[in-house]
């Protein structure tokens, strides 16, 4: 793919900003004694800790922000200028890449900017910390791992789990080395607790401090009609994947790394639905996700809901909530946290346990020195396959259509480790008062996918939902 060209940028960039960015980048002769300057794009959320997380790693320096919401720019900026009296600010993220003074970005927009953000960072020579997931759909994300590869950068995706060196990495060691016989199932949990977002009745106003063109960059620029936009994006498509997209990424990438699968999964199931309240949301909050690999299947369980109406807790499985559960033929691993994991024998006693973890960020800042990909925790092949997994479940369901209970059950009837996972699902919506009977499932679309062309084998529909529509300006393109 041909370098972004200033006519390109005046013919489609809504502000008329032009850059012209080129592959060489100071960081691609940085001595190990130089300072790595470093901006932060969008830190509304998950982008607070990148500045204090990178800011806390010897030999980075911060030298500019960028959000579209001035309100937010302007009260960071404040109070770390207080410090660092020549830190740039920026709306546009155009206008930021072009900065000479900038080596490498952290990107914690919200998801259908990760993409296209990091694609132009790496275009314009920088290197890049992507928060998961890493795109907003399976295309945009094989994308992102080819920009990086052509142009030999580094990318580290926003997984932490994977830095867990001591502690999770090492108990998928010992898995896969047998020593709780084979896998029978890698079973991926977000119990994560999800409040309606309310209900509206028409479009609202969009605060006048944030730049709503520049916010909606690649997605469709529809009108806002939830009460709140911040956060809230990740419970409508245009933007979000919903919390399997979401937090869920995290356990999907670990129960992938246990089964040591290193492509998409040639079989995809789904069902699920919104369901124990109506709202302005779209995603799922309760959910079942089958990869259906050769050696053991993928099970992933999304639950929003509480254990049951009116409480506070979470359900959990054999010691997880938002975790992940590998069962094998001589007992089971549960990852409870970011950190650590324990394996227990058949009947359920400990028998080893690991504990322990270093720096995402530090990581990453070590492999800008070396240069070396190979130092990555998590590379971003590893951040776009597991994103992947998401999005290809979600399709899933997007495709599928709302059934009777007895339709659901006569349909799972065929799918390898379901009907365990749906009947623990029926009890949890049951505690919580959702009678399915008048608050159908939706049963979703099995699909089955070439793995190695990351294409769905004779669904056109299918295919059509691994991209989105792009708006000009802000398209990704389609090949490196």
């Amino acid at each position: 793919m041909p370098q972004i060209t200033r006519r390109d940028l005046l013919r489609f960039a809504p502000l008329g900003a032009a850059a012209v960015w080129t592959t060489g980048s100071r960081s691609q002769v940085l001595g190990a004694n130089s300072d790595i300057r470093v901006a932060v794009i969008g830190f509304g959320g998950r982008g607070r800790d990148h500045i204090s997380g990178l800011g806390s790693v010897p030999g980075v320096r911060l030298t500019a922000l960028c959000d579209v919401d001035s309100r937010i720019l302007e009260a960071t900026a404040k109070r770390l200028k207080e410090k660092n009296p020549s830190l740039e600010t920026y709306t546009d993220v155009r206008k930021l890449l072009e900065s000479k003074n900038v080596d490498a970005v952290s990107i914690a927009t919200p998801n259908h900017w990760h993409s296209l953000g990091a694609i132009w960072a790496i275009q314009a020579g920088k290197d890049v910390y992507l928060e998961k997931p890493i795109s907003h759909n399976v295309s945009e994300g094989r994308r992102v791992v080819e920009y990086a590869r052509k142009h030999k950068k580094i990318v580290q995706a926003g997984t932490q789990s994977r830095s867990s060196v001591t502690g999770i990495k090492e108990a998928v060691a010992w898995v896969r080395a047998g020593n709780l016989g084979r896998i029978k199932v890698s079973r991926a949990l977000c119990y994560k607790r999800r409040d309606t977002i309310g209900k509206v009745d028409g479009p609202q106003t969009v605060p006048a401090e944030i730049d709503y063109d520049l916010w909606c960059g690649p997605a469709l620029k529809l009108p806002l009609t939830r009460k709140r936009l911040h956060y809230d994006w990740h419970w409508v498509w245009n933007t979000g994947n919903g919390d399997l997209g979401n937090q869920g990424i995290h356990e999907m990438d670990v129960a992938r790394w246990f089964l040591g699968e290193m492509a998409l999964s040639p079989r995809i199931f789904s069902l699920g639905g919104r369901v124990g309240y109506t709202d302005d949301g779209e995603t799922p909050n309760t959910q079942l996700i089958l990869h259906d690999y050769p050696a053991a299947p993928l099970i992933f369980e999304v639950r929003g809901l509480p254990s049951k109406s009116g409480v506070r807790e979470m359900d959990k499985y054999k010691g997880a909530d938002i975790g992940i559960v590998i069962e094998c033929e001589g007992g089971h691993v549960t990852v409870p946290s970011y950190t650590s994991a324990a394996a227990f024998d058949k009947e359920g006693k400990k028998i080893k346990e690991w504990k322990g973890t270093s720096s995402h960020y530090e990581n990453f800042i070590k492999a800008v020195r070396s240069r070396n990909v190979a130092d990555l925790n998590a590379d971003v092949l590893e951040g776009h396959l597991s994103s992947a997994l998401c999005h290809t479940g979600n399709i899933s369901y997007l495709l599928g259509k709302k059934c009777s209970p007895d339709e659901v059950k006569a349909r799972i009837k065929s799918e390898k480790g379901m009907e365990e996972a749906y009947a623990r699902m029926l009890e949890h919506l049951a505690a919580n008062g959702v009678d399915i009977a008048k608050e159908n499932l939706t049963v979703g679309m099995p699909l089955q996918m070439d793995p190695r062309k990351e294409k769905f084998k004779g669904n056109k529909k299918a295919d059509e939902l691994l991209t989105r529509p792009y708006r000009p300006g802000f398209v990704v393109p389609r090949k490196a």
